[in-house]
């Protein structure tokens, strides 16, 4: 047998494990009817849903765990209803399912997700209490106007703090998984694939390699396009708006 072939094989066998991420999920839940649950981790391939791994929940616990060759964004369902989205990352991952609240947390990648979802949901629900300000200051006698006038302030201040969070936790992550899936998230949010001043802000400053994710250049691909028929579509009808 020669050594000398044998010798930079073994050299390369630490590299080629440290491409292999070890992943442990460990999940509790207070939610009596999910006993006895199946649970599922998925994630898209080539445009389709795929198993990557699963369990049952067995007395509020449940245990996930397995290798991956790079870290990941998956989704955790239950039976075939979306439930969350994890990391696969090295390390142990806890995640937590009540009624109250829904989070993985143990593991950068996804203590970081997660709190930011609670602190985006933390304004998100200031935005929406105004609605009910509003009721209260005019059932106290406050003049409309100044209502009126103070919640677009307050309203204004708190969607422009929002917008500067995500895009901070956006751009914070461009080079790892959290960075293009939590743009592809908001992204979601849109009636259809579209070019808004927040996403051409988060784009503007964004390196090649988050541009040239595959989501985030598909989703950018159909917005263009999009834009490109709207403003024909404008130009049509001002054109037509002329003749008359």
């Amino acid at each position: 047998m020669n050594v000398n072939k044998i010798l930079p094989l073994l050299l390369l066998l630490p590299f080629m494990a440290s491409c292999t991420h070890t992943y442990k999920i460990e999940g509790t839940s207070s939610v009596n009817s999910l006993d006895g649950k199946k649970l599922y981790l998925k994630t898209v391939r080539n445009g389709e849903l795929v198993n990557i791994d699963s369990t049952e929940m067995v007395h509020g616990l449940f245990l996930m765990k397995g290798k991956v060759d790079s870290v990941q964004m998956v989704t955790l369902y239950m039976d075939d209803q979306s439930v969350m989205p994890i990391v696969l990352e090295k390390g142990k991952v806890t995640v937590t399912i009540s009624n109250m609240e829904i989070k993985a947390v143990g593991t950068p990648l996804n203590t970081a997700l997660y709190e930011f979802i609670r602190k985006k949901n933390e304004l998100e629900g200031c935005i929406g209490e105004l609605e009910q300000k509003e009721t209260r200051m005019v059932m106290e006698g406050a003049d409309y106007e100044d209502i009126h006038r103070q919640l677009v302030i307050e309203g204004d201040s708190l969607i422009k703090e929002m917008n500067l969070y995500v895009k901070k936790f956006i751009s914070d992550n461009y080079e790892n998984v959290l960075g293009p899936n939590v743009f592809i998230m908001l992204c979601n949010s849109l009636p259809y694939p579209i070019m808004t001043p927040q996403i051409d802000d988060i784009i503007k400053d964004a390196p090649y390699s988050f541009k040239d994710d595959k989501m985030v250049r598909e989703f950018l691909t159909k917005a263009k396009e999009n834009m490109r028929l709207i403003e024909e579509q404008k130009r049509m009808q001002q054109n037509n708006s002329m003749k008359k």
